[in-house]
């Protein structure tokens, strides 16, 4: 009762005094103590009442949220202010830049009339801040510290995703996966998965299939070109070594504040399938690594997932499956997710459904689609004081309708918000900074160089040069179970979890709600790692 007679008495001071009920209602439902984010101030009737709160509390940043609205509406501005809170409460965040405008979240703000008249609107002491910030290019092509993953770790079902291979395809290279991981035969770069792939459909290779199933000579076909159409594109330079250990993400600075780790896209917004899936690797390897914390009063880290459409777009019904069993469960090990996207419909329900916190901005209806997406965007909210078809196509730059979970789990009532200015710089960094932050890094020297050394290519180089073609068609080459004896301990392989079976690894995929349902959370949490097929690594 104290906290509504606060928010009743500070949305009067505020120019409140004949406020409705209505407003009042849902000025009270953001009125919890303890550690929070403060997102703005309540908007009621055209009018800004800066005493009325709105808020989320920081132990629910692990249940997920959606951050949503048309171009042009202000989402990024709120990512950086987001982010620049969690950092300032020692909580790690992660973001995909890919329009490159985040970069300036590493230098304080400038101040200007905007800022000054935003802060005074919702009563915010501005600061110029800026926050402990790593920067981050996937393969290193782009402004940062190189992102890189060896075929092995990254696996079949999200390589088959990038490929944009079908079913069967798919199928086919999950076995082709297995054969390489019970060979000891190590998929560095796109070079070893072609060396196997070609080795398996080859006189002798084909024998080494026999027992779990064979690779059709077409197929195959099909992976050898999507894998060369692949490497023409430049995209080689994303597979290899050093491989990039996710839990670089966790880390605090020495004053305490969360690392803001920006993963600069700008380079290769081109290639959307390639960046959205690759997202999805770092999420599903943290996933693997991170031991359960239950419900924790902070998160580890926030992930925010940029430009989500394109990781739904074309997405099979198993796919879908495991992003949705991925999210569910990686929130028990302290990890939030925010998937940032035009509208809510760009995200399956089955995943909107797992999103507790919601910042949706302003959007468009030009047009009957526009006005289709509008209709359904208001259906995904609960009952409202506003006219949200109205409210949402009104709203202004900075502006949002908010939904969070209190302290206690439940959603708070909607409310319109004016949010909070960022401190850090609203922009990004000139091109000479970025990259002196890049070098200074302590990460880069310990990715920045490519390593090739020993692995499937080089073996089966070795094996089919062992002796004449002549010699090899008839059986005498050593196959990799006799190249690896013979490689002893000149060889280092990869330490993972164990292997999972072929089924798992093939078509686990569509057994695995009814899997995840019957044998319970634990071994729900191994399918889905089976599902994306990722190889864990000890850290």
């Amino acid at each position: 009762m104290r906290d509504r007679e606060r928010v009743v008495a500070g949305a009067e001071r505020g120019g409140g005094a004949a406020l409705p009920p209505e407003a009042l209602e849902i000025a009270a439902g953001y009125a919890f103590g303890g550690p929070g984010l403060e997102l703005g101030a309540l908007l009621w009737g055209g009018a800004c009442l800066a005493d009325a709160r709105v808020r989320v509390p920081l132990a629910m940043l692990n249940r997920h949220g959606l951050v949503a609205g048309a171009t042009g509406t202000g989402k990024t501005k709120t990512l950086q202010l987001i982010a620049e809170q969690l950092s300032a409460q020692g909580v790690p965040v992660f973001l995909a830049d890919v329009k490159g405008d985040l970069s300036g979240l590493a230098r304080a703000g400038q101040v200007n009339d905007k800022v000054r008249s935003r802060a005074a609107e919702v009563h915010q002491e501005w600061t110029a801040t800026g926050f402990p910030t790593e920067f981050y290019a996937l393969g290193g092509i782009g402004r940062g510290t190189p992102v890189r993953a060896t075929i092995t770790s990254f696996g079949p079902v999200l390589l088959s995703k990038v490929l944009q291979l079908n079913h069967t395809q798919e199928q086919s290279l999950g076995l082709i996966f297995h054969y390489a991981d019970q060979k000891g035969l190590e998929l560095v770069d796109l070079k070893d998965l072609r060396a196997v792939v070609a080795f398996l459909t080859s006189d002798e290779g084909k024998a080494e299939l026999r027992g779990i199933g064979g690779l059709s000579t077409a197929t195959a076909g099909v992976i050898l070109r999507s894998l060369t159409a692949f490497e023409a594109q430049g995209m080689a330079d994303f597979f290899g070594e050093p491989e990039f250990d996710t839990s670089e993400f966790l880390r605090t600075a020495s004053d305490g504040r969360g690392v803001l780790s920006v993963l600069e896209l700008p380079a290769v917004q081109d290639k959307p399938q390639l960046f959205s899936t690759f997202l999805m690797w770092l999420l599903a390897d943290l996933f693997h690594d991170l031991p359960e914390v239950g419900d924790a009063d902070r998160p580890k880290l926030v992930f925010f997932f940029d430009e989500a459409h394109l990781l739904f777009d074309d997405a099979s019904k198993a796919f879908l499956d495991s992003i949705a069993q991925t999210v569910r469960l990686i929130r028990s090990k302290g990890v939030g997710v925010f998937f940032v996207t035009q509208t809510p419909k760009d995200v399956p329900a089955e995943v909107l459904g797992q999103l507790g916190n919601r910042v949706q901005h302003a959007l468009r209806a030009f047009t009957p689609d526009d006005q289709k997406a509008l209709k359904a965007t208001v259906k995904t909210f609960p009952n409202s004081a506003y006219d949200l078809e109205e409210l949402l196509t009104g709203l202004g730059t900075g502006e949002a309708v908010v939904t969070v979970l209190s302290e206690k789990g439940a959603p708070t009532p909607v409310a319109a918000t004016r949010l909070r200015a960022p401190e850090s710089l609203m922009g990004p960094l000139e091109a000479g900074a970025l990259e002196r932050a890049v070098t200074a890094s302590a990460l880069y020297g310990r990715y920045a160089q490519a390593v090739d050394r020993e692995s499937a290519y080089e073996r089966l180089q070795a094996s089919r040069g062992a002796k004449g073609p002549d010699e090899m068609r008839e059986g005498g080459a050593k196959g990799p179970d006799e190249m690896r004896e013979a490689a002893g301990g000149r060889v280092r392989h990869r330490e993972r979890r164990e292997e999972p079976s072929v089924v798992e690894q093939v078509v686990g995929s569509g057994m695995f709600k009814s899997l995840a349902r019957s044998i319970g959370t634990q071994i729900g949490r191994e399918i889905t790692r089976s599902v994306f097929g990722t190889a864990r690594r000890r850290r």
